[in-house]
């Protein structure tokens, strides 16, 4: 069944729901098909100009948020054969809300045998006395081409942060691949800000890339400067992380690193 547009949201007493839905199909002509493009406010997704076979989606969200006891969702379905970039307006900002419940923002990934996805949403800032819990699972094939960045700031200029907890979990072929937790913020687990994990940073972010090539010869573990680093995967996968000052400076160093990717 095919859809496109935007319908209105779910109102609870505990917060809104909302889900975006995108399915990318090869349409047989040298290009991809969008034949489900759809979602609920405050979340939306336009299709934008793009080139060759690739598709590209801008989700842009009509309000503020997620707030305390919101349930977001986003889905993605990349077919054999279809090329597809999602991109986001503007930042995720996660503000507290009239109950004191944590909001959800649930991303589930998936690219078929020799489709492509390439995942690159702005910056999530997590504000003061908020509380999020995002989970991004991603289900790719042994030929998939994938590209994920993912980055957190902790806190607007001059405020603490919110309680953050993020997880990504990465399966190629059906083998995970990378299972990391992580969180900040207030009640999070002690030493969460120490040496061993932000160092006093408040950006934190990952870059995933898959490759089908990166089974014959995959980029070797190394620093990529002095707060990056990229590490192998157990698959035609590596992954990227890095800690920075602020959000500029995280996005430059993903951006380096992206380039020598390739």
């Amino acid at each position: 069944m095919s859809a496109t547009g935007t319908t209105t949201t779910s109102l609870t007493a505990t917060g809104v729901r909302a889900l975006a839905r995108i399915v990318a199909r090869d349409d047989g002509r040298g290009g991809t098909a969008l034949p489900v493009l759809e979602s609920e406010a405050p979340l939306a997704l336009r299709r934008t100009r793009a080139s060759g076979a690739e598709a590209r989606v801008m989700l842009v969200g009509a309000m503020s948020g997620p707030h305390g006891g919101d349930r977001f969702a986003v889905e993605a379905h990349v077919d054999r054969g279809a090329r597809l970039d999602v991109r986001s307006a503007a930042a995720t900002i996660a503000l507290p809300g009239q109950t004191k419940d944590e909001a959800r923002y649930d991303v589930r990934l998936t690219v078929a045998d020799h489709g492509e996805l390439r995942w690159l949403p702005e910056q999530l800032i997590s504000a003061a006395a908020s509380g999020l819990c995002v989970t991004t699972r991603v289900d790719l094939g042994a030929s998939a081409r994938f590209v994920l960045r993912e980055e957190q700031v902790l806190g607007r200029v001059g405020e603490e942060p919110g309680q953050l907890t993020s997880r990504l979990t990465v399966r190629v072929a059906g083998r995970t691949v990378l299972d990391q937790e992580l969180a900040c913020g207030p009640g999070a687990p002690g030493g969460w800000d120490g040496p061993a994990v932000l160092g006093g940073h408040r950006a934190v972010g990952q870059l995933v890339v898959a490759r089908p090539e990166f089974v014959q010869e995959t980029p070797d573990a190394r620093m990529l400067g002095e707060n990056a680093m990229l590490v192998p995967l157990a698959g035609p996968a590596v992954l990227v992380s890095a800690v920075a000052a602020d959000g500029l400076r995280l996005r430059r160093v993903l951006d380096r690193a992206l380039e020598l990717l390739g």
